[in-house]
């Protein structure tokens, strides 16, 4: 089997291009030829890495204090944040565009030729914003942060502060 390293996953995709056509995507078709060669470059190595070395939950620290904390290899990190980039987690809440559902679905299906687990946190992310549109204060304060083109590795709270040791109790 070919190697799927330096090709376009885009332009490869025949009924991909033509679902973004006939649903109504056409607008995105250079996005989704940008993101083809993307996805069929670096990430594909990245996914590999990251395949290598999955997520290590910590639990306690060493003196046996609660940590929960999960620990990414940095492969997974430019997984996400290449996804949050390219917006597989917000674009047709972040657009009017006609066809925007489908232009991420199409994008989302090029991501995950390269590695396909990285697309749970970007999914549940995706589906959380017609739940919280529902609940006015929780959305004004929740919204903007999971459809922010930026994407933070670091574990904050929602007021953006480092947790410290003894936060999980408060």
């Amino acid at each position: 089997v070919p190697a799927m390293e330096g090709r376009n996953l885009f332009e490869d995709h025949a009924a991909l291009r033509e679902g973004l056509e006939r649903e109504g995507g056409a607008w995105a078709r250079a996005r989704l030829r940008a993101a083809g060669a993307f996805w069929g470059g670096e990430p594909m190595r990245w996914g590999f890495e990251a395949n290598e070395h999955p997520p290590v939950l910590h639990t306690h620290d060493r003196f046996g204090h609660r940590r929960d904390e999960v620990e990414f290899h940095p492969a997974w990190h430019a997984l996400m944040r290449a996804g949050v980039q390219q917006e597989l987690h917000a674009l047709p809440w972040r657009t009017d565009q006609p066809g925007a559902h489908v232009a991420r679905a199409a994008t989302y299906v090029c991501s995950g030729q390269a590695e396909a687990g990285f697309g749970c946190p970007i999914t549940m992310t995706f589906a959380a914003t017609p739940c919280l549109k529902l609940q006015g204060d929780l959305a004004a304060q929740w919204l903007p942060k999971i459809q922010a083109r930026v994407y933070d590795p670091r574990n904050v709270r929602v007021d953006g502060q480092v947790f410290k040791e003894g936060d999980w109790l408060s």
